[in-house]
């Protein structure tokens, strides 16, 4: 179980109804150092003087809102009105039930911006930042909030104030110390100690855009939105979620690096929001079985290609795959989906890709992720069942209930043949394919309709069928190999 290492669980964020004017706001100017820590130095015998440099600009937060509830019906009877002072007349009564939520955050710069997680903030109503010694406190607005990468920049009141000094966590290596600081279980700041256990984490699921640093320094809740050192003191990363199965730590944490958030924040700052690069292409990981199919095991296959996206003006097709962006090499969907969020929209990228054994090169103009959009009937004679390289998948056509039932949107392009019926025991099965599932391509052969899927089925020499099938709005790539037993 992944838990935010915040408060979080608080409502809807209360949006000012002048969002879209945002105020332009200089950038801020941070205090960074870049240099090389040295890794020959010998072990520590104390980190004092790292967490005296540090702590004065790790703060705790704590937000509240309020949450209008209904009082239960037997509420209405005047005797427990008058015994329990329930207020008003008439059927369910509201009342005011206050949520709160605690975290930590980082002071970055004297005039008081203050960068946390965005899941800290959420919702809250009222936000207030604690620090220092004797403790002083302030209340805090939101300058900007960006949920995709999870970050949220606030703003107190205050000059003079400790900013911390931010590192550059591209060199990171793992093996490397750090310290987690921040305020957890509201105990008071702390400080836990520990390596960096590995670099790049993109598959957890929990933001769109993920390149975590994991480390075993314990983190526990409320450190989320604290910092994470290295051995000099500087910042090089948010903490942000830890994995457990009971909420503590397991000495399984992840941070967000410090680059990825000096790039969010800065734009948070100054617009008030994050825009962000968009292709509108669906891709999938290489996994071995299909790196037979599509000659390589490195890059990102393309699974759906947007109508009217960058991607299809510049004539990409599903099954192609996106070997090179702008000369650099991609090792997986995720590098690449985080590479061009983070390039404005309007730029112009170069794309290499293989199609069909081929390398090609095509170049395309960004547009803004904000602004893009995104986002059981059998049919008669159409069993599958013991016939071609599909044995034991049953299909249909798809039908308008059918398309209800998925969630097919109107507007969609999907075509093909749903399947309705997969024996547990077969080759599909073992693939991965599920009722449910809609088969779009065998083979790279476009399936229209269930007759077509069956045909092809018919004629595709097997053992092995690459098939593509759409599911839950996105789709992917799946190799079924009839050989297996």
């Amino acid at each position: 179980m992944l838990v935010l290492a915040g408060g979080g669980g608080l409502a809807v964020w209360a949006k000012d109804k002048d969002k879209d004017k945002a105020p332009v706001r200089p950038p801020l100017k941070l205090e960074v150092d870049a240099t090389p820590i040295d890794r020959e130095a010998g072990d520590r015998v104390s980190y004092a003087p790292i967490v005296r440099k540090a702590s004065p600009s790790i703060v705790n937060i704590k937000s509240s809102k309020k949450v209008r509830t209904e009082t239960p019906q037997f509420f209405n009877d005047p005797m427990f009105r008058h015994f329990f002072g329930v207020p008003g007349q008439g059927g369910g009564l509201p009342q005011n039930r206050l949520e709160q939520s605690l975290g930590s955050g980082i002071i970055v710069s004297p005039d008081g911006y203050i960068v946390t997680n965005d899941h800290v903030v959420d919702g809250a109503d009222d936000i207030q930042i604690s620090f220092g010694k004797p403790e002083k406190e302030y209340k805090a607005t939101i300058v900007g909030r960006d949920k995709e990468a999870d970050i949220a920049v606030l703003k107190i009141n205050a000059s003079g104030l400790p900013a911390a000094t931010l590192g550059d966590s591209d060199q990171l290596q793992v093996g490397d110390t750090v310290l987690a600081m921040g305020d957890p279980f509201d105990v008071g700041l702390s400080v836990t100690h520990g390596i960096v256990s590995a670099l790049g984490r993109n598959d957890l699921k929990i933001e769109s855009f993920e390149d975590f640093i994991q480390t075993d320094a314990p983190i526990n809740p409320g450190n989320s939105g604290g910092a994470l050192l290295d051995s000099k003191g500087r910042v090089v990363g948010i903490n942000t979620a830890i994995l457990s199965g009971s909420g503590g730590s397991n000495g399984i944490g992840f941070a967000i690096p410090v680059n990825l958030v000096r790039s969010v924040v800065d734009q948070l700052v100054r617009n008030g929001k994050v825009s962000r690069g968009f292709m509108g292409v669906g891709l999938e990981e290489i996994k071995p079985d299909l790196a037979e199919q599509f000659g390589t095991t490195h890059g990102a296959l393309v699974t759906d290609v947007n109508p009217g996206s960058p991607a299809e003006k510049a004539g990409l097709k599903s099954g192609d795959v996106i070997t090179k962006l702008d000369g650099k090499p991609v090792d997986d969907p995720a590098a690449l989906h985080l590479a061009v969020s983070e390039l404005p929209p309007g730029t112009s990228v170069s794309l290499d890709y293989l199609r069909d054994g081929k390398t090609a090169t095509v170049t395309l103009k960004l547009a803004d992720r904000s602004s893009s959009s995104l986002a059981q009937n059998d049919h008669t004679g159409s069993d599958s069942k013991d016939e071609g390289v599909l044995n034991g998948v049953t299909v249909g056509d798809i039908t308008a209930d059918i398309r209800d039932q998925l969630g097919i949107t109107d507007g969609s392009n999907i075509k093909g043949a749903v399947i309705t019926d997969v024996d547990p025991e077969s080759a599909s099965a073992k693939a991965g394919l599920a009722k449910g599932d809609v088969i779009m391509d065998l083979d790279r052969h476009p399936v229209h309709n269930a007759d077509e899927a069956v045909k092809l089925s018919a004629e595709i020499k097997g053992p092995k069928v690459l098939v593509r099938v759409w599911h839950g709005g996105s789709s992917r790539y799946v190799v079924v190999d009839e050989s297996q037993p």
